[in-house]
């Protein structure tokens, strides 16, 4: 990958951290404990509550992944080690990282 293809990938994976951010500020009341009141909450409205609860907390736990994955990627583009695969040392094909740009292999290495 030349210079140019890589500094496209930097801001778009800036925009997706970007992104990410902004999620996460606006989901933080979804993921707060559920209030176990049964004088004010019916039982199936507490049961709603708490699987709304879990799957926000899981959602937030994938974009965490993901930001963590975007740091990964912007530190190797730092180091000069962006787009060459962690298991042969291959160079990633460009078409496998516009797709994703936080990969760390090559579809050889995925596959086996």
């Amino acid at each position: 990958m030349n210079r140019d293809e890589i500094e496209l990938i930097r801001e778009r994976l800036l925009h997706l951290q970007a992104d990410l951010q902004a999620v996460d500020e606006t989901s933080q009341e979804a993921g707060k404990t559920v209030e176990l009141d049964q004088s004010r909450v019916g039982r199936l409205t507490r049961m709603d509550a708490i699987q709304a609860q879990q799957m926000a907390q899981e959602t937030a736990r994938r974009r965490h992944h993901q930001r963590l994955m975007i740091e990964g990627a912007l530190r190797r583009i730092d180091s000069g080690e962006y787009g060459y695969c962690f298991v042969c040392g291959e160079e990633i094909d460009a078409r496998r990282l516009s797709v994703d740009p936080t990969v760390t292999r090559c579809i050889t290495c995925v596959e086996e």
